[in-house]
């Protein structure tokens, strides 16, 4: 495969098949990762090959740097962690050992085999093991939400506030709210109508509420919202009229049932669901995020599905628009999640993506193995399409109509359904709106290889190391040193009462109450000029000890904590440690509070940066990783139209030389033939002349000798026609392959000119002033141990 496919944003995914013979040439089928923001289907039956089509998608999409999201409900994408670079016997025995034993045969020696194989395919399709580097270096993860199998993902610990841009948007809140709430009511068994059911309506107001007040929730607010809501009225009925207290409480404790049950707990642990942190890593590469849901019942699966494509749709609504392909969503079966019929939770957002996620260059593959799994609304709004093998006629039905009527003249209806019917595995019709026509063609040889469906056992032993990482991560964490305040038994000091304190509640009689400080205040940055303006909370727990003569801001840890609710009174089973004397002897915290101001004064600031040759700035919380990112996509857009238009001039020469080429090979056939015929002419001659000399004349013997002779010199002549015509030929040929390699290296060059690190990045502040700064009242906490 020609290297300067890598550099011009171009999907490497098999070889032309020819319509007549239906084989294999040696025309690489490509298409424009860009293309792909019109999205695309892979529509075959079991055994066409989709599962290797959509990986040689999402690997190309990763050698791009294009981050990836699947949705895997069969277990087989996580296969894309199975890439060998060095493609031994030993990387690829503990994959295939029991399959060997399936088949009887020694589990080395199969290894062995697969091993040969694999490295096999990969080259017959011009790939070198640097392609399998370029795909390794891209991290690739499997999540298996309420599973410890992979890497587990918390989504029921939070029902966070969506992103202003969707609260801003009256239609795009109705559509998160409402797919939110039919996810929810899914878990439970509960198939909703909008208009209809009460557990709808009163759910989708409480979200609604919350979300608007920006308040975050979790499952055990719901629970608790839901039996006592935060409104007196649902429309102009009293709620409980509409829904009377004891109808609520079953709701509430069926969702409370599913929080309780042990099967759940794995719903709380794990990895937020943060887009940003899905696509990209620390250094701003791309990833491949895999979500395996193999393992979950029918409702579970379709309420992950829905939370994760809104949390996607929520992304997408953040990012500026873009003609490139910024992100591909993959979905590996789309079997229930899209009926044409029914609204499955899954469905609005879907559709929602669908239609508007071209402008953000946010790509959708949905694979199936039927079309009539695809809502036809859909089908619309998707403009690549690769079709395998079908047998029923329905689902041939379904295509042949659309798959004619961009046929070239070598097929017809019914040439099309015969060859639906029959393609043979790994072999698609390839529809594009972005090119004239259908192609036939065979899929490349995969990097990865292809196991089958992963069980959990596969998935723990891929994510095994990623696992531990986490793991170590954590316990240096939690075992990090800190400061223990002296533990001296003491009555409770008397404080004035202007001091407010707060005391832990004891878990058992005894004790010690130990002291601390909690400040919070809230911090603007405020910019009108870049139309800023941010709101940063900061909440500290500072430990105190006797010996303090002061705040020792340093010792401070951060918190969520609000030990306001907790009692003002303490247990009488309790002892106190001693106080510092400036806050024993104070009259009040004032001068703790002044100290937390000054210091928030001094330090705070919004960290922004800026690429003044771009004309870029980064916004408010986005890290200078993220921001290259952006800054880079920018690029790749500047460099992808400076490559097109370079590839479009250089195309021309090419042709001019292609041309040129084909009339030099045309030539040089001509004038080899007309060697032949006159070497064979003269034979002929030299034969008749020596056959003269023996029985005819002299002088009509020495006649053809000279006739022989003169046609010699001519095909000596002939000769050194096509030794011309061959140079020629040859002078060509190089000037071509020349054009090429001087292409290439004007790729190279663009490579250079558009990367990130050629463009100084400025870091720069926005500095709160004083009256930015808001503190709310220090408190005195006396916690317990």
């Amino acid at each position: 495969m020609n290297s300067i496919f890598e550099k011009l944003g171009i999907f490497y995914l098999g070889r032309d098949l020819d319509p007549g013979t239906m084989q294999a040439t040696d025309t690489p089928t490509l298409v424009k990762s860009k293309n792909f923001t019109t999205h695309a289907a892979i529509i075959g039956m079991t055994g066409s090959g989709k599962t290797g089509l959509g990986i040689d998608l999402l690997e190309e999409a990763a050698i791009d740097n294009i981050p990836v999201i699947a949705i895997d409900p069969k277990g087989d994408m996580g296969n894309l962690c199975l890439a060998f670079e060095n493609l031994t016997p030993e990387d690829f025995l503990p994959w295939v050992e029991e399959e060997a034993h399936q088949k009887g045969e020694n589990p080395e020696a199969y290894a062995k085999k697969i091993a040969e194989m694999w490295k096999n395919g990969i080259e017959s399709f011009d790939q070198t093991p640097e392609r399998i580097r370029r795909f390794k270096a891209h991290d690739t993860t499997i999540y298996t939400p309420g599973s410890e199998a992979g890497i587990p993902v918390n989504v029921l610990g939070s029902l966070n506030v969506p992103d202003r841009t969707i609260l801003e948007d009256a239609d795009a809140l109705a559509s998160a709210i409402g797919s939110t709430v039919s996810s929810l009511l899914a878990l439970i068994g509960i198939e909703a109508d909008p208009l209809e059911s009460r557990e709808y309506i009163l759910i989708a107001q409480i979200l609604k509420k919350g979300w608007r007040e920006e308040a975050s929730m979790d499952i055990g607010t719901l629970i608790s919202q839901i039996i006592n809501p935060p409104f007196s009225r649902i429309g102009v009925l009293p709620l409980e009229s509409f829904y009377p207290p004891q109808e609520r409480f079953k709701l509430a404790s069926r969702f409370n049932n599913v929080l309780a049950s042990p099967t759940f707990e794995n719903w709380l642990k794990g990895d937020a669901l943060d887009i940003d942190a899905l696509m990209y890593d620390e250094k701003g590469k791309s990833k491949i995020a895999i979500f395996s849901i193999a393992h979950l019942g029918d409702a579970e699966r379709m309420f992950f599905v829905t939370l994760l494509l809104n949390k996607i749709l929520g992304w997408m609504r953040r990012q500026s628009g873009t003609n490139r392909l910024r992100a591909l969503v993959y979905m590996d079966e789309i079997y229930g999640y899209f009926p044409p019929s029914k609204n499955p939770p899954s469905k609005t957002p879907m559709m929602l993506m669908l239609k508007q996620a071209r402008a953000f260059g946010v790509g959708m593959v949905l694979s199936t193995q039927n079309p009539v799994d695809l809502d036809y609304k859909g089908l619309s709004n998707i403009g690549i399409w690769y079709i395998g093998k079908l047998q029923t006629r329905q689902d041939i039905a379904k295509v042949v109509d659309g798959l004619a009527g961009q046929a070239e003249e070598e097929f017809d209806k019914k040439r099309i359904s015969d060859i639906i019917r029959t393609l043979p595995k790994r072999t698609f019709f390839l529809k594009s709106a972005h090119m004239p026509g259908i192609r036939l063609f065979q899929t490349r040889w995969v990097l990865s290889y292809l196991k089958g469906p992963m069980k959990k056992q596969d998935i723990a032993r891929c994510m095994a190391s990623k696992k531990r990482k986490k793991e170590s991560a954590k316990t240096q964490t939690l075992h990090r040193p800190h400061f223990s305040p002296a533990e001296s038994s003491t009555a409770r000091p008397i404080l004035s009462s202007n001091i407010p304190q707060t005391f832990d509640i004891p878990a058992s009689d005894g004790g010690l109450y130990t002291p601390w400080l909690h400040l919070k205040a809230e911090v603007r940055y405020f910019n009108a000029s870049r139309g800023i303006d941010e709101k940063e909370e900061i909440c500290l727990h500072l430990p105190l000890e006797e010996s303090d003569e002061g705040c020792d801001f340093e010792r401070a840890e951060s918190c969520e904590t609000d030990p306001a609710t907790l009692p003002k009174s303490p247990a009488k089973s309790c002892d106190f440690a001693a106080l510092p004397s400036f806050v024993a002897n104070a009259r009040s915290l004032k001068s703790v509070e002044k100290a937390f101001s000054d210091r928030l004064y001094a330090q705070k600031r919004l960290t922004l940066y800026r690429c003044r040759p771009l004309k870029a700035e980064s916004e408010p919380r986005e890290s200078l990783e993220r921001f290259k990112q952006r800054l880079q996509e920018i690029l790749e857009e500047k460099r992808s139209a400076a490559a097109e238009k370079l590839q479009t001039r250089y195309a021309k020469k090419l042709q001019t030389l292609e041309s040129r080429r084909q009339r030099a090979l045309q030539r040089l056939q001509k004038e080899r033939e007309d060697v032949s015929s006159k070497t064979t002419e003269s034979l002929i001659d030299a034969g008749l002349a020596i056959f003269g000399s023996l029985f005819g004349s002299k002088r009509s013997a020495a006649s053809k000798v000279g006739q022989v002779l003169k046609k010699g010199r001519h095909v000596l002549d002939e000769k050194a026609d096509v030794q011309r015509a061959q140079e020629a030929l040859n002078a060509i040929e190089e000037r071509i392959e020349a054009l090429k390699t001087e292409l290439e290296e004007k790729l190279d060059e663009l490579d250079e000119k558009f990367s990130v690190e050629a463009y100084p990045i400025d870091t720069f502040f926005i500095k709160p002033r004083r009256s930015d700064i808001r503190l709310e009242p220090a408190l005195l906490w006396w916690r317990c141990s």
